[in-house]
């Protein structure tokens, strides 16, 4: 059964038995005190009024899957479960638009209302910090003080004042980057390695003519302003609702653009991705754009394919422990 499937059930189960999908207090807070305090820091919109408060679900189970039976939702949530919990579980409709996150969560984890954890499947929990780039595993949480602050009877909007200074602002998020930088040293990163050897192996041994004009590797801002000027400068404007591949290079003279997705958990080139990109492009004025998925070992290549088989046609492979081959996909 799929995520939104699950919720949707879960939801159905609550109102069968007469229970309220959602309670009207999480926490000990309600949806209200949540609208009232986020307000207070020009953050009320419905959206981050709804994550907020799914992120005080101290009823619901948690949705990862290998997460202890005592764990809760507000332990940890990824943007898809937080989307299905906004727009399935409270609104009764679809999951919210996962490309919306920069726009419900971003402004919320950028002054530490809410934190990064990831999810450890060899402990069964959760971690300061994204140490590993888009894995899966990463997820979001409310900080502990600011969870505390919307518990608060009196005394809030003082508290919250002083939490929202400038000060205490930056040594919130120092913090929260010391404990990330601490968690990614035990737990590593796959992801950014495999990135690493797609760039200074594959692409200049099979795209010579090709520069690097964007690399995702971090869980941090979609662009960084020395990537939107790079970007600018050869005539591309990634927008909010265009795909963001790992690997983006460019080929001036003959116009045209390579994207490689590396793959270590999910993430290979599939017909959306290729359309999404394709019309990127075009829209940019180039006249051609090809794709490669990388995985760092045949096996993890077998097992994905094995499995999703989702790869789209006319695209290519490469395997970083196979370096010298890179394979484009026929159909019979």
């Amino acid at each position: 059964m799929g995520l939104d499937d699950r919720v949707r059930q879960n939801r159905e189960d609550y109102v069968q038995s007469g229970q309220q999908p959602v309670p009207s207090e999480l926490s000990g807070v309600t949806k209200e005190k949540v609208a009232e305090t986020l307000a207070l820091i020009d953050r009320a919109t419905p959206e981050m009024i709804d994550v907020v408060y799914a992120l005080l679900d101290d009823r619901y189970q948690n949705l990862f899957s290998r997460a202890p039976a005592t764990a809760r939702f507000r332990d940890g949530a990824t943007v898809a479960h937080i989307a299905t919990h906004v727009g399935i579980l409270q609104r009764n409709a679809g999951r919210l638009d996962r490309e919306g996150r920069d726009y419900w969560l971003k402004p919320l984890w950028e002054i530490g209302a809410v934190e990064k954890v990831y999810f450890d499947p060899k402990t069964k929990s959760f971690v300061p910090g994204h140490p590993v780039a888009k894995s899966p595993n990463n997820a979001y949480r409310l900080s502990a003080r600011f969870a505390a602050i919307l518990a608060m009877k009196t005394g809030r909007e003082d508290a919250l004042r002083d939490w929202i200074s400038d000060d205490q602002t930056r040594i919130r998020l120092s913090l929260q980057a010391k404990m990330a930088k601490k968690a990614a040293s035990r737990v590593g990163s796959r992801h950014k390695s495999l990135i690493e050897d797609c760039v200074s192996i594959f692409a200049t041994h099979f795209l010579p003519n090709y520069r690097v004009l964007y690399v995702d590797d971090s869980d941090g801002d979609r662009i960084a302003e020395k990537e939107s000027q790079i970007l600018a400068a050869v005539g591309i404007e990634l927008g909010i609702a265009d795909a963001m591949p790992d690997v983006l290079l460019c080929d001036e003279a003959s116009k045209s653009l390579w994207v490689i997705e590396a793959v270590t958990s999910d993430g290979e080139v599939d017909l959306h991705k290729v359309e999404q990109l394709t019309a990127l492009a075009k829209r940019s004025g180039y006249e051609s754009i090809s794709f490669t998925t990388a995985y760092p070992t045949w096996r993890v290549a077998a097992a994905r394919q094995g499995k999703y088989k989702n790869i789209a046609l006319g695209t290519y492979i490469w395997i970083a422990e196979d370096p010298s081959k890179h394979l484009e996909l026929h159909s019979n």
